[in-house]
């Protein structure tokens, strides 16, 4: 999920869907950024809901909305822009801010405590998702993993009983619990992929202005409030 985006002229970026661009001149500093007064962020719009469009067709989700928290702490200007995701270079990274969380998720009755427990049961991903890779790997031999073409599919086959359990986002997890309340829960949890800002190398100042700002909004519930918002579950903890 670090996957970061961002242009050749990158200052520093939200690490999984968002870059923070200051044009043309690479920022130091908090300071140079609040002097310019503005800062452009590279937004991924094809991973929803930390990335997306809004009926205007224009930049949104979780991240865009960390991005707009981060320009109203630091009294700048924010423009959101589309970017593509091939565009990556060298980055270091801050204390995470946000995390996905992949669980395996399933009927109340099946008695699932850990990976051990699976052989006993039918379980489904998403053909070749960070959970099919997870679920492979800590599986016990003989376990039934049942492979679908998406999340949805994933997600149907659980609620008209075809398998037992699924690998999946707590996202989708939500939506499940939405449709039929209480038949399901989390079993464990296979990955945690957490998310960071990035920036250049060497740009020490502002990473510890960014790392100022993700312990501040962490701490006052801020962020949490964000995450809420686009997955309607809590924020995870994070080291």
């Amino acid at each position: 999920m670090q996957s970061f985006t961002r242009r050749a002229f990158a200052a520093l970026g939200l690490a999984a869907t968002v870059s923070l661009l200051a044009a043309p001149a690479f920022a130091q500093s908090l300071e140079e950024l609040k002097k310019k007064g503005e800062v452009n962020v590279g937004l991924l719009v094809d991973f929803p809901p930390y990335g997306t469009t809004n009926a205007q067709n224009q930049p949104d989700g979780y991240d865009a909305d960390v991005a707009r928290l981060l320009s109203k702490d630091w009294g700048v200007k924010v423009n959101l822009v589309p970017v593509t995701g091939p565009n990556r270079k060298q980055v270091q990274f801050s204390k995470p801010y946000s995390a996905a969380t992949i669980v395996l998720y399933g009927e109340k009755k099946a008695n699932i405590k850990g990976a051990a427990d699976l052989k006993n049961f039918k379980v489904g991903v998403a053909r070749a998702s960070t959970q099919d890779v997870a679920l492979t790997q800590m599986a016990p031999q003989g376990t039934e993993i049942r492979r679908f073409d998406d999340d949805a599919s994933a997600m149907q086959a659980l609620i008209s009983g075809q398998v037992d359990a699924i690998g999946c986002s707590t996202t989708v997890a939500a939506q499940i619990n939405k449709r039929q309340p209480g038949a399901f829960e989390p079993k464990f949890t296979l990955r945690q992929q957490e998310m960071a800002v990035a920036m250049r190398p060497g740009q020490d100042a502002l990473l510890k202005s960014v790392n100022d700002f993700v312990a501040k909004n962490t701490a006052n519930g801020e962020l949490n409030k964000l995450y809420k918002k686009w997955l309607d579950t809590d924020l995870p903890k994070m080291q």
